[in-house]
């Protein structure tokens, strides 16, 4: 069992999360405030961006593999390196089409 420094860039947070442990489970025993929802690798809502560093996150379901190489799901991501991670970023397919999903709803209410 190994153990990782993990560093929230832009908030001065550093947590320890041993290798078995997911980084979101870390986040809540050290009182951080790391958004989530879902809790199974589905929402999205716990994103980050790993600036530095590698993490296993297989039941990550919402990422593509591609993306999984790019961002962590905080809820699943279990560290195999010191990190560096940007809360709150998500990948840009979901970027997209949050875009979409807004332009949708405006479309719609400059219809009525």
């Amino acid at each position: 069992m190994a153990e990782y420094t993990v560093e929230f860039v832009g908030t001065g947070e550093i947590i320890q999360v041993e290798d078995t442990d997911t980084i979101l489970s870390r986040c809540l025993d050290e009182g951080i405030a790391q958004e989530y929802s879902c809790r199974v690798g589905m929402c999205l809502a716990c994103s980050a961006k790993i600036v530095e560093g590698e993490v296993t996150q297989p039941a990550a379901r919402g990422l593509t593999e591609e993306e999984k190489e790019n961002y962590a799901l905080t809820c699943m991501a279990r560290p195999q390196s010191d990190l560096k991670l940007d809360r709150g970023k998500y990948p840009p397919s979901i970027e997209a089409e949050a875009a979409v999903e807004a332009g949708a709803g405006d479309e719609a209410a400059a219809d009525d």
